[in-house]
């Protein structure tokens, strides 16, 4: 099954390097489902292999020049004080039992993988209906900044980042391309940027939060990634984003479905 985990991490890479996001709704149920990490646990490397290939890809888009660094700055301070605050108090403040109905005991692993099957579901229909969504928006207008939808948007990404281990790329990108109307490419680069800084910083609250954690897994694991991103920055050359993105929308579609009939219908010792 490691085999497979780690030819599964370098997919997560080439969904960062072609799309900008699908990172982390891969990552976490491929560490919970094929690696057998605890939830809790998984989402705080999440955040650890997210950021790390994140900030690769995004050092290659920025020697490209497809980074707007003034973006980052804006979107990514509210950002990454909300990852930071969610990982350090607001994680462990969750109780280890919410509430049961009838025989099911709905846990805080759980829980978190039904919040995350949740995002995953919210993830897919905005693939789904990017296409539509592109033709809609004059690439050709200046960049124009709304301050406080940029703003509010970052914390929001930030607070779901620390909860679930997702690096919110499928946030980020229609909220640059919408709200600073920010070229599709260039939105990109951008949100690897932003996703590396606050996944990174949301690992260090985790750290500081005594959490224990094999290295020799997340390395690994990580270094996979990394490759694929590599892979994915290449393909990104040859094939349609827009394409490749309404595809992989269904998959991730399926995945949440299949998320939430196993946590609530099928559950295991993995899970508890």
């Amino acid at each position: 099954m490691e085999i497979v985990g780690y030819f599964l991490a370098i997919i997560v890479g080439i969904s960062l390097g072609l799309i900008g996001s699908g990172g982390s709704i891969l990552t976490v149920p491929i560490l919970v489902y094929v690696m057998a990490v605890n939830p809790v646990l998984a989402t705080a490397y999440s955040l650890f292999i997210v950021g790390s290939t994140a900030l690769v890809g995004g050092i290659q888009n920025a020697i490209q020049k497809k980074v707007d660094f003034k973006t980052v700055l804006i979107f990514g301070i509210p950002s990454i004080a909300a990852v930071y605050i969610t990982r350090m108090w607001l994680v462990p403040l969750i109780p280890k039992e919410l509430f049961s109905i009838g025989s099911l005991i709905v846990t805080k692993p759980i829980a978190l993988m039904l919040l995350f099957a949740v995002v995953m579901i919210m993830a897919s229909i905005s693939m789904i209906k990017s296409g539509k969504k592109k033709e809609q928006i004059d690439e050709s207008l200046p960049m124009k900044y709304n301050y406080p939808m940029i703003l509010l948007e970052g914390s929001v990404v930030g607070l779901l980042t620390g909860l679930v281990g997702a690096g919110g790329g499928f946030l980020i990108i229609p909220a640059l391309v919408i709200l600073a109307r920010m070229p599709m490419k260039l939105a990109v680069g951008t949100s690897l940027f932003i996703i590396a800084a606050k996944s990174l910083i949301g690992f260090i609250g985790d750290l500081q939060g005594g959490e224990v954690i094999d290295w020799k897994l997340l390395g690994s694991f990580t270094v996979f990634s990394i490759i694929g991103i590599f892979i994915g920055i290449l393909l990104s050359k040859k094939i349609p984003g827009e394409k490749l993105k309404k595809g992989f929308g269904w998959f991730v579609l399926i995945m949440g479905i299949y998320i939430i009939v196993k946590e609530l219908f099928f559950q295991n010792g993995a899970t508890h």
